[in-house]
């Protein structure tokens, strides 16, 4: 269900809208979750992030970004710090919209696992929605491992019985490989018309995706890869108020990151990895 400033969403909008547009919007019909937003603008706006999320992820589909496991993860050195947990720290000297692109500028340089790619494809959405000016006062401590986010990119997760283009879904493969975990599972951007980006598989259909996944199976398995109902998404309203670049920013403290090694796992995993991370400490 979808509403606007508190009314069903209007059979002819005021808006011009374009053939991706009216998919996600049709989606928001559909769902059984309430898609509420406070004027159209703010819709419009989601809207925008969502299509530049399957933009950014068509961008890194064309590169030459290889897929690896923390332990071998490789980046720009004129950009990054390569931390001995295989993850990206941004140079002190560097502004955060310059490392995001460069990663796409640069891609033959860098090597990472899938959601770290839906990371980086979530981070270069946002600029190109919020312009790099406010993306830079807002993002200044970039560290890029696994899920872990900045609290201002607002990336939440819950089970959901359908997605929309610009979500991240999750396809599961329970018998993969345990002598290459890199296939235990892809992080998917939902592009629209039935297709998904997995970075190391590139853009293809669910039966694509789950056809790969089981082809990297141990020997005997019975149990086929999957589409599970995890969905990721952004938060837009966490930075819809800074695409106005005269407003103040004050950044958000960095959240907790925890370090386990584990390649090619969902957002839910991660939290629960962080959590036990938390307790311990």
């Amino acid at each position: 269900m979808l509403q606007v400033s508190g009314s069903p969403y209007p059979s002819n909008p005021p808006v011009n809208t374009g053939p991706l547009d009216d998919e996600i919007i049709k989606g928001m019909q559909n769902s059984s979750e309430l898609y509420s937003y406070s004027s159209m603008n703010e819709l419009l706006f989601d809207l925008k992030v969502r299509k530049n999320t399957i933009e950014s992820a068509e961008e890194m589909s064309e590169g030459e970004a290889t897929f690896r496991g923390f332990r071998s993860a490789t980046c720009n050195p004129d950009y990054w710090y390569l931390t001995p947990a295989g993850g990206f720290l941004i140079k002190s000297n560097v502004l955060p919209s310059d490392a995001i692109q460069d990663i796409y500028n640069n891609s033959s340089l860098y090597a990472y696992e899938c959601a770290t790619a839906c990371v980086i494809v979530f981070y270069h959405a946002v600029m190109k929605s919020i312009g790099a000016s406010s993306f830079n006062r807002l993002f200044q401590n970039l560290y890029l491992y696994s899920w872990n986010t900045d609290p201002d990119l607002g990336t939440y997760t819950y089970y959901a019985n359908d997605f929309l283009p610009g979500d991240v879904v999750y396809f599961n493969n329970p018998d993969y490989d345990r002598e290459n975990a890199n296939y235990r599972g892809e992080n998917a951007v939902a592009m629209g018309g039935g297709k998904f980006f997995g970075h190391g598989i590139n853009i293809v259909t669910t039966e694509g995706m789950i056809e790969f996944l089981n082809s990297k199976r141990y020997e005997g398995s019975q149990r086929s890869a999957y589409l599970t109902s995890s969905v990721t998404r952004l938060l837009v309203d966490r930075f819809m108020p800074y695409s106005n670049t005269y407003r103040s920013l004050v950044p958000s403290a960095p959240l907790l990151s925890i370090h386990h090694n584990k390649i090619s796992i969902s957002l839910i995993q991660h939290i629960y990895y962080l959590s036990k991370g938390s307790r311990k400490s």
